[in-house]
């Protein structure tokens, strides 16, 4: 497990996320990680906000699952980060 998906783990848990949650936001992350093939934790918004984009125009997925993810993004930059809610 990466450091930056074991802090993830650790402060949803701190703030008492459900499982299922915790599930479905490392999901998301691990999504997108995927799509850019590195560290999440580099991204810059505009890539953020292409990849949500994406998930709706080109995977077709709903707006209940892009906003999960974007969701889990902004828990990831601005909680486990500490990016300020400009990087969001």
């Amino acid at each position: 497990m990466t450091e930056l998906r074991q802090r993830m783990l650790d402060a949803m848990v701190q703030r008492g996320f459900a499982l299922r949650t915790q599930e479905s936001y490392v999901q998301a992350i691990r999504r997108m990680a995927k799509y850019y093939r590195r560290d999440p934790a580099t991204y810059t918004p505009e890539e953020v906000q292409a990849y949500l984009l994406h998930m709706v125009k080109d995977k077709n997925l709903s707006y209940s699952t892009m906003n999960q993810a974007a969701c889990a993004a902004q828990f990831l930059f601005q909680t486990v980060l500490g990016h300020g809610r400009e990087h969001f």
